[in-house]
């Protein structure tokens, strides 16, 4: 990279892309390898007769997102994705992962190949050779390296500076600790390991068995039960990454915060175990419950299921993994809730 002062684009600024913001913005104006300005891209809102970037700008404040946090006054809330990341050395992806073709799409050809990416995305795709990750889609798209970051990081929590731990993958791995400088602080301790694709998958397969754990707390299953699940989701974790990686799988990156404390943290907290224990309840849609719950948020975990479950189904897989085939048929085919149990009883892990 250059040495002058790093620019750094934050593409999202959703919960998580806030917290995220919160903590770049006051590290770069520390460390001069960084410039002191962050644009973040505010998809445009109107909140209460005002445009959302402008109260961000005027108020620090996300008030839609991240409400009750200020924002450091050096984070520029910018409505033009073109503009945001024009001259960005550092671009920090942090979008619903369903959107991520469109952004990229959008800024194709409008990024320096010398850029760095780090992705904050959980979610991954069918590709023609079965899986494809989100870092692999904005790597292709726009020609630049791309790490991923990963952890144990409830937004509110992060943005509350709680202390937590969190996990960078880089398959450069210099990268990986460029990006632990911009975004490490006493309370968001960083580790870098080369291991991303599995840094990635955790991320993002963590959010079907959390739906998995809100299904037992709607249906009041207890502690044991749930725990059941939690340890078959991570046996199924493990057992996809190392059918579907293309490189090495190394089991310590289970142990690391993108892997079991990141798998805890979602299965007792976050918006996909709420939005499903409330599914077990009360047999309302997924849609239904989104647009009621989640104040313009994008659930995660369901939409990943689908993916994984068209992956499982091409390579005649969906046997070697029940809960992942239960969490998708109970969202999508209108199996009952109560049937997942039979997939517990029943799982290959038991054998």
């Amino acid at each position: 990279m250059a040495e002058v002062p790093l620019k750094v684009c934050i593409v999202g600024s959703g919960n998580w892309g806030s917290a995220i913001a919160k903590i770049i913005g006051n590290n770069v104006k520390k460390l001069q390898q960084f410039a002191p300005t962050v644009k973040m891209w505010v998809f445009e809102e109107v909140i209460d007769g005002r445009k959302l970037t402008d109260i961000i700008n005027s108020d620090h404040e996300n008030v839609r997102y991240l409400p009750g946090h200020k924002l450091p006054e050096n984070v520029v809330a910018v409505p033009s994705l073109t503009e945001a990341v024009q001259d960005a050395d550092l671009l920090v992806f942090v979008i619903p992962h369903q959107y991520i073709h469109k952004i990229c799409d959008g800024i194709s050809g409008k990024v320096s190949r010398k850029a760095l990416g780090i992705s904050l995305i959980k979610g991954l795709e069918e590709g023609h050779q079965g899986l494809k990750l989100i870092s692999d889609i904005i790597r292709e798209k726009l020609d630049i390296d791309v790490s991923v970051l990963m952890g144990a990081n409830t937004a509110t929590e992060v943005a509350e500076e709680q202390f937590c731990e969190t996990t960078i993958g880089s398959k450069a791995v210099k990268n990986g600790f460029l990006f632990k400088k911009l975004l490490q602080t006493p309370n968001f301790r960083v580790t870098v390991v080369d291991d991303a694709d599995t840094v990635e998958l955790c991320g993002a397969l963590k959010n079907i068995v959390a739906v998995g754990a809100g299904f037992c707390d709607g249906l009041r299953w207890g502690d044991n039960t749930k725990a059941a699940v939690i340890r078959l989701g991570l046996m199924e974790m493990i057992a996809f990454a190392r059918i579907f990686c293309k490189g090495q799988v190394s089991t310590a990156t289970f142990l690391e915060s993108c892997g079991v404390a990141d798998l805890i943290t979602t299965c007792y907290g976050g918006r996909n175990r709420r939005v499903a224990e409330v599914f077990a309840r009360t047999g309302k849609s997924i849609e239904e419950l989104e647009r009621e719950l989640l104040n313009g948020q994008k659930l995660q975990g369901p939409p990943t299921a689908a993916q994984v479950h068209r992956i499982l189904m091409h390579s005649d897989l969906t046997k070697k993994f029940p809960l992942f085939t239960a969490v998708y048929q109970i969202c999508y085919e209108r199996k009952p809730v109560r049937e997942m149990l039979a997939c517990l009883q029943c799982h290959p892990a038991h054998i």
